[in-house]
């Protein structure tokens, strides 16, 4: 029995790891906008995965790394990307805030976004859950 255990233990551990690998992937740059029901026009990743700014991440700072991070993935700006602060057809502004790690981050009148590791494409799940809001343009 003390053998079993572990075993078991590693392979519920692999499964988890491979229903989040199975997940969506995470956001890509540019953003753009996607209709979504209930919500109208939203801002989207380029793989048009939906993105949310937490409210209690104050404008300017990053305070979701880690376990945090890895459940609402950040839409990290490739380096050397210029990213333009007014898109045309885009209600608001763009620009960037550099996380802990070194990596540029896309914010959104001046908040970080993010998506949701649980959604796919053109998918809306976690508008007002936790402080998380979609971003409506």
């Amino acid at each position: 029995m003390r053998i079993v255990l572990p075993v078991l233990a590693a392979l519920v551990l692999v499964g988890l790891l491979g229903v989040t690998a199975a997940g969506a992937a995470n956001p890509t740059y540019p953003a753009r906008t996607m209709k979504a029901a209930g919500f109208g026009t939203v801002l989207a990743s380029s793989n048009l995965q939906a993105l949310y700014y937490w409210s209690k991440e104050p404008r300017g700072t990053i305070r979701c790394t880690g376990a945090c991070a890895r459940l609402w993935p950040p839409l990290v700006v490739p380096k050397g990307a210029n990213v333009a602060r007014t898109v045309n057809g885009i209600k608001g502004t763009f620009g960037t805030i550099r996380r802990p790690d070194g990596r540029m981050q896309l914010t959104h009148n001046g908040r970080a976004v993010y998506s949701y590791v649980h959604e796919g494409p053109r998918k809306v799940l976690c508008d007002d859950v936790d402080g998380w809001f979609v971003v409506r343009v």
